[in-house]
C-alpha cells in the first residue's frame, strides 16, 4: 500500500518538474535542450563534480561529457573554477543562470513543503522529516 501511495507521489513530483523543464525550454530563446537541462541539473546535485566524476556518474565517456559541458558554459550556464588544493583540477559549477532557470523547481518543493506545515502537526512533520532523512541515507 504505501508503495503505491509513494509511487504517486514521486509521479507527481516528476510531472511536476518537467512541466516547468518543459515550460521553460519552450519559451526561451536560446534556451537549453532537454539534454543539456538535465546535464546542467546533475552537475548542480553532484555539488561541483569535475568532469571526471560528472562523466563516471552518467556511464558515459568523458569526451561525451566535455562536449556537454562546453555547449553549458558556451551558454552561461556552468563554469569552471580550479580546485583550491589541485590547480590542475577544475570543479564545476552552475552559475546564476542556472539559479534563475532552477528556482521554480525549488519553489515547487517548497510549496509541498508548505501544505505539509499546514496539514499536519510539528511532531508529525518531524517524523516525516526523519523517514525522509532514512530513505535519503539508504538510497544514495
Amino acid at each position: 500500500m504505501i508503495d503505491n501511495t509513494f509511487l504517486k507521489l514521486f509521479k507527481v513530483l516528476r510531472l511536476s518538474g518537467y512541466r516547468s523543464i518543459f515550460h521553460k525550454l519552450c519559451n526561451r530563446e536560446g534556451s537549453l535542450s532537454a539534454t543539456e537541462a538535465y546535464a546542467a541539473d546533475v552537475i548542480y546535485l553532484l555539488d561541483e563534480p569535475t568532469i571526471k566524476e560528472f562523466s563516471a556518474f552518467l556511464g558515459i565517456s568523458q569526451p561525451n561529457a566535455s562536449y556537454k559541458v562546453n555547449s553549458l558554459i558556451a551558454k552561461g550556464y556552468v563554469e569552471k573554477v580550479l580546485s583550491k588544493t589541485d590547480r590542475r583540477t577544475a570543479h564545476l559549477r552552475v552559475t546564476d543562470k542556472f539559479h534563475k532557470y532552477y528556482d521554480e523547481t525549488e519553489a515547487a518543493v517548497r510549496k509541498v513543503a508548505g501544505v505539509l506545515e499546514e496539514n499536519y502537526s510539528p511532531s508529525e512533520i518531524a517524523l516525516f522529516e526523519k523517514m525522509l532523512v532514512t530513505l535519503s541515507s539508504k538510497i544514495s
